[in-house]
């Protein structure tokens, strides 16, 4: 359904598997939402990567996002 999102989704997967949290606009979430929920052909959504104190990347962070 949203093949043009497949570096996205494949990159979010990729993260979520390897126990990146992910979470749009404060609450938990899933690949699967944010691809449903987040992507908008109209606007690019700039994700904010929180890291632990090794540089590591443990969140990644969808906020002040209007669902479609």
């Amino acid at each position: 359904m949203y093949a043009n999102y497949e570096p996205l989704r494949s990159r979010l997967e990729r993260m979520e598997k390897t126990g990146v949290k992910l979470y749009l606009n404060g609450v938990p979430s899933t690949t699967e939402y944010i691809i449903e929920n987040c992507v908008n052909e109209d606007t690019v959504y700039m994700p904010d990567y929180v890291t632990d104190q090794n540089g590591k990347i443990k969140e990644i962070r969808y906020d002040l996002v209007s669902k479609r």
